[in-house]
């Protein structure tokens, strides 16, 4: 039997919120006959995790290793397991997940519900592409699924709409050592930028954004590639703890402009090879707790959106936008990606993806919608990990398989009991 206590809860990016009854289970024996969404640690940016005036099932409890065939790399593993955790934890062991996403406190049922990709995409594609078998309780009754099952790919990328996640096996991918060699080179501008992705044979590619450029500048930035590595562990790198929420100006334009810059300028001229930890490449910003509290009380929106390679220039106009209104932040992101998505509603396609966070504020909030009308010209799509102001007809240019998932979740939940915020902003289980 579950507890149910009403708290208010938030996305990531805080402008977005909710009260919703939460219970926290420790045994998955617990979820016999649950009918509520489940949730994880809430690092999606928008309302995905939200269920305002009804009840969510807070999995964080349900955090082990079940079991792991050391020999052939199969981890089985609850789905409120942290991927920072399981990386810590393997990576001595020879094995590492496939995919990461950009923090390590994103959970493995987050992961699956999001189909999430990491700094490899171009090479390992999407996190459910390495999964062997999900663990789901439909119509209140656990039974595994795998990939010849209906509801496999409805319910990687799918939201949470298909069941309660409670346990997946992982397909590992072997780790020789314990850090990353990195390679960091400064990008004069967008062209250079696109050619440095396409060119890259790095497994791990990523590249910094100044999104604060213009002019020959625009696109200009910072390029990493890395690999894993046997190399000594660096000395570890102090966490800290953003106490307080910011005040307006903390990123303001001018403010925003002079860390870009001084960012940029540390990487020399020339470049340079360095040895991280790999929590801290995979995982940049873990180390600065609350970190999301700059953005001051008002909180903040991201953008990310993919466009296939054809499209690469809507990038730049969208970038040449963000740059000219004076509202980015310091945190703007461009990768490649390859082919691989694992589900109807996963986001990854080949192209690139670009990512930005915006303060909110009215001007961040029309900029934003102006930018996913020009995802949708380009033939691209959004991120539901990361919206929090997208409407249902936009999403429904971008999703070609909506309807096909609409049919399996309609199957698995048809009394809508899992349904989320996020699921009646965008009107995902409507029909057209």
């Amino acid at each position: 039997m579950m507890r149910w206590k009403e708290m208010e809860l938030a996305g990531w990016g805080r402008a977005l919120k909710s009260t919703a009854a939460v219970a926290r289970p420790e045994r998955r024996s617990a979820l016999a006959g649950a009918a509520a969404p489940a949730i994880g640690n809430r690092r999606s940016y928008g309302d995905a995790a939200l269920n305002g005036g009804g009840k969510v099932i807070d999995m964080t409890r349900l955090d082990r290793v079940l079991e792991l065939e050391a020999a052939t790399g199969l981890l089985r593993v609850e789905a409120g397991a942290r991927i920072g955790e399981l990386a810590q934890l393997l990576a001595p062991r020879g094995w590492l997940p496939a995919v990461m996403p950009g923090t390590g406190f994103a959970t493995v049922g987050g992961c699956i519900a999001m189909d999430v990709h990491g700094k490899n995409h171009h090479g390992a594609g999407s996190f459910g592409m390495h999964l062997a078998e999900i663990e789901l309780i439909v119509g209140g009754e656990a039974r595994p699924i795998g990939p010849d099952d209906p509801l496999w790919r409805a319910t990687i990328g799918g939201l949470g709409q298909t069941g309660i996640i409670t346990a997946a096996t992982l397909r590992l991918i072997p780790a020789k050592g314990r850090t990353m060699r990195v390679r960091e080179q400064r990008v004069e501008g967008w062209d250079e930028h696109i050619a440095l992705l396409d060119s890259s044979d790095a497994s791990y590619t990523v590249g910094w954004i100044d999104a604060t450029a213009t002019g020959a500048r625009l696109g200009r930035g910072i390029l990493e590639e890395g690999e894993i590595s046997d190399a000594s562990l660096p000395p570890a790198g102090r966490s800290r703890k953003v106490p307080l929420d910011a005040p307006g100006f903390a990123l303001s334009s001018p403010v925003v402009r002079v860390f870009n810059a001084a960012y940029y300028a540390r990487v020399p001229a020339q470049g340079r090879t360095v040895t991280r930890a790999q929590a801290d490449f995979f995982f940049p910003l873990d180390r600065i707790h609350d970190w999301n509290r700059l953005y001051g009380k008002r909180g903040f929106h991201q953008f990310q959106c993919v466009v296939p390679p054809a499209q690469k220039d809507a990038l730049r106009d969208m970038l040449r936008a963000i740059a000219q209104s004076g509202l980015a932040s310091p945190l703007a992101v461009l990768k490649r990606m390859g082919p691989g998505r694992a589900g109807m509603l996963s986001f990854p396609m080949e192209g690139y993806t670009l990512a930005v966070d915006f303060p909110n504020r009215a001007a961040a909030r029309s900029l934003i919608a102006a930018l996913e009308d020009l995802a949708i010209a380009a033939e691209g799509r959004i991120y539901f990990a990361k919206d929090s102001l997208a409407g249902a007809a936009q999403v429904r240019a971008m999703y070609p398989e909506l309807a096909d998932w609409q049919a399996a979740v309609s199957a698995a939940d048809p009394d809508r009991a899992l349904e989320t915020d996020i699921v009646r902003r965008l009107r995902l289980r409507d029909p057209a």
